[in-house]
């Protein structure tokens, strides 16, 4: 694999959907990078609450991209990253609106990215607000069909990661070249893993960057019926697409059993999200139908 130039060009992707409250204080940090070969990239989600307007007006030196519908994840970071990739962007940092970075955030991810030539995606350390670690590396979990944050950081150097989050990870245009964009089967949640899953497949490392940070304002720490929908739909469609034939022999099963308590919940009310989850469901066969 090629090694990434030593000053890469960077594309910064900000999806934005209603991010009134964030949005500016993310492109004000972005903007504070003391790395000097960037640019940055808004695309909006259709919001109804002024923040695509506000930002607009207030950084001109980003590129600015609405979308006439909320898209979703993968398709508004795709609209991006195609954005950037035509502008020969050597590597582009996925970001959350939701997010603040340091100064030299930036550049020490270049740096990893530059020094290992294998690396595909570099992530930073994920602080939440008080400072504890959101995220410092991922793994996943097989036999319950969920994926895992490490709230502990392995190493003050960079160290492998089954999988990275979608909140921050730097991506080095041969990914691209080599397994496309995004999946646009997950609107929300488990994009991440899976193209961290085909990243590895195909060759390249997942580099958690210890001493690249930035602070995540989680948005969605509650509970909530969309949110309950797409993490089971979307899960389905990660595991039963990437499981191998062995794996599948225990799925199978489980599901069958989680679909089982799921009527059982339905039926006695024992859920707030019962029905939620049993429309997850349904759903996951329909996009088998139309596969």
């Amino acid at each position: 694999m090629n090694n990434i130039n030593s000053n890469p060009k960077i594309f910064i992707i900000i999806l934005n959907y209603n991010g009134i409250e964030t949005l500016n204080n993310c492109l004000v940090s972005v903007f504070q990078s003391n790395y000097n070969n960037y640019e940055v990239v808004v695309v909006d989600n259709d919001s109804s609450d002024g923040s695509f307007e506000k930002a607009l007006s207030h950084f001109s030196r980003a590129h600015f991209i609405k979308n006439s519908a909320n898209i979703g994840f993968s398709q508004g970071n795709n609209i991006g990253i195609r954005f950037a990739l035509e502008k020969f962007a050597d590597a582009i940092f996925i970001l959350n609106n939701d997010t603040i970075i340091e100064k030299d955030t930036i550049a020490k991810l270049a740096s990893e990215a530059q020094r290992n030539s294998t690396a595909g995606i570099i992530s930073p350390i994920i602080m939440n607000p008080d400072k504890s670690t959101w995220f410092a590396g991922g793994t996943i979990d097989w036999m319950k069909m969920r994926t895992n944050h490490l709230f502990q950081i392995i190493s003050n150097k960079p160290y492998a990661s089954q999988y990275l989050s979608g909140c921050a990870m730097l991506i080095k245009k041969d990914v691209f070249k080599k397994i496309g964009l995004f999946d646009e089967r997950y609107f929300l949640y488990y994009e991440d893993a899976d193209f961290s899953f085909r990243t590895k497949a195909a060759g390249f490392e997942l580099i958690v960057e210890p001493s690249a940070r930035i602070v995540h304002l989680e948005q969605s720490t509650s509970k909530n019926s969309s949110k309950t929908y797409w993490l089971v739909l979307s899960g389905l469609i990660f595991f039963f697409t990437h499981a191998t034939p062995l794996q599948k022999l225990w799925l199978y099963p489980y599901v069958t059993a989680r679909k089982m308590k799921n009527l059982y919940d339905v039926l006695f009310r024992r859920s707030t999200f019962s029905r939620d989850i049993r429309k997850a469901f349904g759903d996951y066969l329909l996009t088998k139908r139309v596969r």
